[in-house]
C-alpha cells in the first residue's frame, strides 16, 4: 500500500507511451485483474505511432499518470488511457445526438476528454493501478482535471462493473449497452455445440458452412507468430475493401498492423480463407487463454456466407480446441444470437460540465436504461439453446 508519509507522489500528462515506457506500463497492467492485451503497450503505443490514434486523427493522447518519486527510478503506481477528442468517430458509444444539442444552443462539445482504446470496443481495466489507494488518488486527480479543462465533458468508455461504482460516485452518469458473446461450456468440438443450440437454428448454420465448403474455400489459421509480412499485407488489403464497400474510410494502416504483429504476435491470429490456392479473404482476431476477441475482416472476393465462416465459426473452432472459455464478437450484432451469441450489458460513464446539459443527459439515461433493460429481457426469451441443453 501507498503511505503517503513516507511517500512523495507526483502527477504526470503524457502525450506518448514512450515517456512511461513499455517495461514500466505493461508491469502496472500485470498487477490488472481486469487487463486485456489492447491495454497493452504495444497495442497502443502502435495505435500512435502509425498515426492511427493520433492529434492529427482526432485523438490527442493526454494519458494521466501517477508516480511514487520516493523509489527510484520513479515508479508508476496509476494511470488513465486519455485522449482530447475532436470528434466521435471510433468509439462505439453513440453521443452524437448530444453533440448536436450542444451545437444548437450555441455551445462547443468539442474538445471533450475521453478513456477508452480507440476503435476498440471491449470491456478491460481503465483505471489501472498498484492497489485501491492509489486507483482512489487517480479517480480525484482525474475530478480535478475535468474541472480544470476547457473541454465539455468526460468519458470513460467500457469499464469493468466493478469500477462503475467508484466513477459514480466520482460524479459519473453510467450509461449501459448490449454486446453479443459466446461461452464455452466445455464442447468437444464443433459438433457437440451445434447440438445445443434449436433444430432450426443448427440447420442455418449447417447450409451455411456447406455452401461456403462447397464453393471449395479452405482455411489456414496462421498465429501472430507465424504470420509472414505477405499475409500481413493481404490482411490489410481486405480490412481496406470493407470499408470502402462501405463507403467509409479505415480508421487503421498496415502500419499498425505491423507493429502489433511484431510487438504482440502471441496475441494475435489470421484466419485466411483461400480458394485454389489463393487467398481471397481473412480475419484478424487477438486472444488470450481465456478469451477471444473478434476484430477485423474482409474478402476481396464475394462467395456467400463466406463472412460467417471467416468470422465466426472459424473462430469458434479455435475456441474449442484451444479450451478459451469466451468469444467476444465485437460491438452490436443481434444476428449474432442465431450463432450462439448470448446478449451481456456493457458500461460506459459520463461527466458533463454544462449543469443544464448535465440534467438532460441524466434523465435520457435514466429512460435509455429502462429500455435497454426490456431489450435484454425481450433477446434473453430468444435464446438459441435448446431449453435442456443450456
Amino acid at each position: 500500500m501507498i503511505n503517503q508519509t513516507t511517500t512523495k507522489i507526483s502527477t504526470r500528462i503524457i502525450s506518448s507511451l514512450s515517456e512511461v515506457g513499455q517495461a514500466a506500463w505493461d508491469g502496472l497492467l500485470a498487477l490488472q485483474a481486469d487487463a486485456n492485451p489492447f491495454l497493452s503497450f504495444a497495442f497502443l503505443h502502435g495505435l500512435h505511432e502509425s498515426g492511427s490514434a493520433s492529434e492529427q486523427s482526432g485523438w490527442q493522447p493526454q494519458y494521466l499518470t501517477l508516480w511514487d518519486d520516493a523509489e527510484q527510478p520513479p515508479q508508476l503506481i496509476a494511470a488513465l488511457p486519455l485522449y482530447v477528442k475532436f470528434h466521435s468517430y471510433g468509439e462505439y458509444v453513440f453521443d452524437w445526438a448530444w453533440a448536436d444539442a450542444y451545437e444548437r444552443n450555441g455551445l462547443k462539445y468539442y474538445p471533450k476528454l475521453l478513456s477508452a482504446i480507440p476503435f476498440t470496443p471491449v470491456t478491460g481495466g481503465r483505471l489501472l493501478a498498484r492497489d485501491d489507494q492509489a486507483r482512489a488518488m487517480l479517480i480525484a486527480v482525474l475530478q480535478s482535471l475535468r474541472k480544470d479543462t476547457q473541454t465539455s465533458s468526460t468519458h470513460i468508455l467500457y469499464p469493468p462493473a466493478d469500477q462503475t461504482g467508484a466513477l459514480q460516485q466520482a460524479g459519473f452518469m453510467l450509461r449501459s449497452g448490449v454486446q453479443f458473446h459466446w461461452l464455452n461450456a466445455g464442447y468437444a468440438d464443433f459438433a457437440a455445440f451445434l447440438a445445443t443450440l434449436e433444430r432450426k437454428k443448427r440447420k442455418n448454420i449447417l447450409a451455411e458452412r456447406r455452401k461456403v465448403a462447397e464453393a471449395g474455400v479452405r482455411f489456414r489459421h496462421v498465429r501472430g507468430e507465424d504470420a509472414t509480412e505477405e499475409d500481413w499485407v493481404f490482411f490489410n488489403r481486405c480490412y481496406r475493401r470493407t470499408y470502402s464497400a462501405h463507403h467509409s474510410t479505415p480508421y487503421l494502416n498496415l502500419d499498425f498492423f505491423l507493429r502489433i504483429a511484431v510487438g504482440m504476435p502471441h496475441n494475435l491470429l489470421l484466419i485466411i480463407a483461400e480458394r485454389d490456392g489463393k487467398p481471397i479473404a481473412a480475419s484478424l482476431l487477438v486472444y488470450t487463454g481465456q478469451t477471444l476477441y473478434g476484430r477485423y475482416w474482409g474478402a476481396i472476393e464475394d462467395v456467400p456466407c463466406l463472412h460467417f465462416e471467416t468470422a465466426y465459426y472459424q473462430p469458434l473452432e479455435f475456441c474449442i480446441s484451444q479450451k478459451i472459455a469466451c468469444f467476444e464478437g465485437g460491438a452490436q450484432g443481434e444476428h449474432k444470437m442465431a450463432r450462439g451469441f448470448l446478449p451481456q450489458k456493457t458500461w460506459s460513464a459520463h461527466w458533463l460540465a454544462h449543469p443544464g446539459f448535465a440534467d438532460a443527459a441524466a434523465d435520457f439515461l435514466a429512460r435509455e436504461a429502462e429500455g435497454i433493460n426490456h431489450y435484454m429481457d425481450e433477446l434473453n426469451d430468444r435464446n438459441p439453446f435448446r431449453p435442456e441443453a443450456h
